[in-house]
């Protein structure tokens, strides 16, 4: 139950959360595209669903204060 509203959440967020990323210069288009498909095949092989910001960091791609700040944007923006 927890999982499906973190993949809920997940889905409503994340491409908006890489391309904030992508949009402040904190990644490329081209990593973007290779951590979604990273949690694509997470899904599909019925491994626990992490957050776009999670694999970022997990290959460097992205700090801990980029994602607070991309985290921020995000949700001070309007819905």
């Amino acid at each position: 139950m927890e999982n499906d509203f973190i993949k809920k959440l997940s889905k409503r967020y994340s491409p908006q959360f890489g391309n904030i990323a992508v949009d402040m210069g904190f990644i490329t288009a081209e990593q973007l595209t290779d951590a979604l498909a990273e949690q694509a095949e997470d899904s599909l092989s019925n491994r626990p669903h992490r957050f776009i910001g999670f694999i970022l960091s997990v290959h460097g791609w992205i700090t801990n204060e980029q994602v607070d700040i991309v985290l921020d944007i995000l949700f001070k923006a309007p819905a």
